[in-house]
């Protein structure tokens, strides 16, 4: 269980991403409105702009509380693509040289007789070169 310092943290991230909470006015509900890209399932809606304002970051805290605990359906959570921000120290070292590559398709009989002889394949480049 998610600790009371821990939930007040990640709000205080939260409300920094979103920044200031600037509700709407939504006519077929007749309800000031506000919700954020980066916590889509996170809305409120009230009678008023301060309302909202108000309110808006209970729901939020709700929302982490459930999410530090575990407690949310993996559809809830935003899947996304890509690599989400990179580690420190991960990837090739900097200054790394590595042979580039070209992926090439032969027959399987080839394929076998260059992986056992490798060597063979440099020497007979070496010679059409010269």
């Amino acid at each position: 269980m998610a600790s009371e310092k821990e939930i007040k943290k990640h709000l205080n991230i939260a409300l920094k991403e979103i920044g200031k909470i600037k509700p709407w006015f939504d006519e077929d509900f007749n309800a000031w409105i506000f919700s954020h890209k980066k916590y889509p399932d996170v809305e409120y809606a009230g009678d008023s702009v301060e309302e909202v304002i108000k309110n808006y970051p209970l729901y939020l805290r709700d929302f982490i509380e459930e999410r530090l605990n575990d407690n949310l359906a993996p559809h809830i959570e935003k899947a996304t693509k890509g690599h989400g921000g990179k580690r420190e120290g991960a990837g090739r070292p900097k200054g790394t040289k590595k042979e580039s590559k070209v992926r090439v398709y032969l027959a399987k009989d080839i394929a076998n007789w260059v992986l056992r002889h490798p060597d063979a394949i440099r020497k007979l480049i070496a010679r059409s070169r010269h």
